[in-house]
C-alpha cells in the first residue's frame, strides 16, 4: 500500500481528533524484545491499526534491554515494548537518567520460572502430590531449599537466570524465592551485582538466550517471558515449576515506553499510538481468546517472536505445559485486554518501586508519597482515558470496559504466594512486612546491613 493511499484511509476512517493531518509527526521506529507480550505491537501492525491512525511505523527486534532502553533514550528509537521497571529506573536514575513515561500497559502475566532437570529430580520428593501423581501448583521455593544446599555441599554455586535487573522476572523470580526462605541477595550503590548475601546467585540472560544457557549448565534455572519456558519443555531441557500468574494472579507486565519530551511535543501522535494499541489488545482478547490462534501465527515469524508456532501456542491458547505431558489450564496466563490490562495504573508502578527498595537498588528509604510522585510522573492514564475515550466516541471500543473513575490505585490484594497484603497507597508498610530484604531507614554500608 503506496503512502498516499494509506494516508487517505486513515483520513477517511477516522472522525475524531486524531486524525492523520493532526499528527505531529507520522514515521515512527518501535523496538521490541523477541517475547510473546510483544503481541500487541505485532497486532497493531499486521491488523492495520497503526496505518488507521496515519502512522507509519516500522517494528524492530532488539538483542536485549539496555540495547532498546539506549535506542528509546537516544531517539533511533520513538517507543518501546519495556520492561515495567525500566521507565521508572531511568527516571529515578537507577542506571542511565532520562524522563521516560508510558502511557499504556502490555499485559498481565505472561512469565514463568524453569529449573534445570537435575534440578527438578532433585526437587520431587520435596513436592505434595495430587491424586493423580501430578505434583501439587503452585510450587513452593521451600521445595528448592534442599537442592540449594546440597549444591552448597558440593561447593557449586546455584545461579539462576533473569533478563535484567529492573525486570518483572528479577522481582518475581526474587519474591518467589524470598517467599520459599531463600534469600536472592542484595543490591548496593557500590555493588550493583544483586548478589550480596544471597544463597541464590541471579544474573542477566537476554530472554532468547535462556534455554541454551540452561543447557550448558551456566544456570541451573531462570525467570523469563514466553515462549522460552516452553522452548524449555519442548528440548527436554528444563521443566517450569511456576507462573507467574501463580505468584501473582493477574500482576502488571510490560509497558510501551516513550520519551517524556516525546510526548510533550507530539500529544496528538502518541493519542494516535495508544488508540492503534488498545484496538490491538481489544482483539487479542476478543471473545474468550478467539484470535489467539491468528496471534500465535504472526508472533512465529521470524521478523516477531521467530519461535516455532506450537510453543507460542503452548502459554498463548489458555493452557500451560510444566513436565513434558503435564498440561494444565491457565486460562488468563496471558492477558492483553481484560481486567483493564491495558490502564496503566500508579499502584502498578508503585509495587515496582517496592521491589526495588526491598532489594536496595534504591539505596534509602522514602515517605509514601515519594511513590506516588514517581509513579505518577511516569505512568500516564491521563493519556490512556483519552485515547480510550475517543475510541469510544467513535464505536470502536465499549465503555463498559474501561474504568474511568479510578483513582489510579488497584483495590488492596492478598493473593500474592505469601499472602503479605499489598496496597499501592501504603508502600511502606508492604516494605516492612518481609523478613528477607532492606526494611525501614536500613541501608548497606560496605556490605553490611545497617540501620
Amino acid at each position: 500500500m503506496n503512502r498516499l493511499f494509506a494516508a487517505l484511509i486513515a483520513t477517511t476512517a477516522l472522525t475524531g481528533t486524531a486524525c492523520a493531518q493532526d499528527l505531529e509527526i507520522d514515521e515512527l521506529t518501535f523496538g521490541f524484545i523477541k517475547l510473546t507480550d510483544m503481541a500487541p505491537l505485532a497486532i497493531a501492525y499486521e491488523r492495520g491499526y497503526f496505518e488507521d491512525e496515519g502512522l507509519y511505523v516500522t517494528l524492530e527486534a532488539q538483542a536485549n534491554w539496555r540495547v532498546l532502553l539506549d535506542g528509546v533514550i537516544s531517539g533511533t528509537l520513538q517507543g518501546a515494548h519495556m520492561l515495567a521497571g525500566q521507565p521508572l529506573a531511568a527516571t529515578i536514575g537507577y542506571g542511565t537518567e532520562a524522563h521516560i513515561v508510558t502511557p499504556f500497559s502490555m499485559d498481565l502475566n505472561g512469565n514463568g520460572i524453569t529449573v534445570s532437570n537435575e534440578v527438578w529430580e532433585m526437587m520431587l520428593p520435596s513436592l505434595p502430590l495430587m491424586e493423580n501423581g501430578l505434583p501439587q501448583h503452585p510450587i513452593s521455593a521451600s521445595a528448592l531449599v534442599p537442592v540449594v544446599e546440597a549444591f552448597r555441599d558440593q561447593g557449586r554455586r546455584f545461579d539462576m537466570g533473569m533478563v535484567y535487573p529492573v525486570s518483572t522476572h528479577n522481582y518475581e523470580l526474587r519474591y518467589w524465592l524470598a517467599a520459599g526462605g531463600l534469600n536472592p541477595g542484595l543490591y548496593s550503590p557500590e555493588d550493583s551485582s544483586g548478589q550480596i548475601g544471597a544463597d541464590v546467585f541471579l544474573s542477566v540472560t537476554p530472554p532468547p538466550q535462556m534455554p541454551a544457557t540452561l543447557e550448558a549448565g551456566t544456570i541451573s534455572g531462570y525467570c523469563v517471558g514466553e515462549p522460552w519456558n516452553q522452548a524449555a519443555v519442548q528440548r527436554g531441557i528444563g521443566v517450569p515449576v511456576i507462573t507467574d500468574y501463580e505468584i501473582w494472579p493477574n500482576n502488571p507486565e510490560k509497558v510501551f515506553g516513550l520519551r517524556a519530551d516525546f510526548v510533550e511535543d507530539y500529544p496528538n501522535t502518541t493519542r494516535a499510538i495508544v488508540r492503534a494499541l488498545i484496538r490491538a489488545a481489544i482483539w487479542l482478547d476478543a471473545d474468550d481468546n478467539a484470535n489467539r490462534m491468528e496471534a500465535v501465527e504472526i508472533l512465529s515469524r521470524p521478523t516477531y517472536v521467530g519461535a516455532d508456532a506450537a510453543v507460542i501456542a503452548a502459554s498463548m491458547t489458555g493452557t500451560f505445559e510444566y513436565a513434558p505431558g503435564d498440561v494444565r489450564d491457565v486460562p488468563d496466563f496471558n492477558v492483553f485486554f481484560r481486567y483493564n490490562a491495558t490502564y496503566p495504573y500508579y499502584s502498578d508502578a508503585i509495587w515496582y518501586l517496592t521491589q526495588m527498595r526491598r532489594w536496595g537498588q534504591i539505596a534509602e528509604a522514602h515517605p509514601d508519597q515519594w511513590y506516588t510522585d514517581v509513579a505518577a510522573s511516569v505512568y500516564r492514564p491521563d493519556i490512556y482515558l483519552d485515547a480510550a475515550r475517543s475510541l469510544v466516541d467513535e464505536g470502536l471500543a465499549n465503555a463498559a470496559d474501561f474504568p474511568w473513575d479510578t483513582d489510579g490505585f488497584r483495590e488492596p490484594v492478598n493473593t500474592l504466594i505469601d499472602a503479605v497484603p499489598y496496597d499501592g497507597r501504603t508502600p511502606n508498610a508492604y516494605i516492612d512486612s518481609f523478613s528477607i530484604g532492606l526494611t525501614g531507614e536500613q541501608q548497606l554500608v560496605d556490605g553490611a546491613v545497617q540501620g
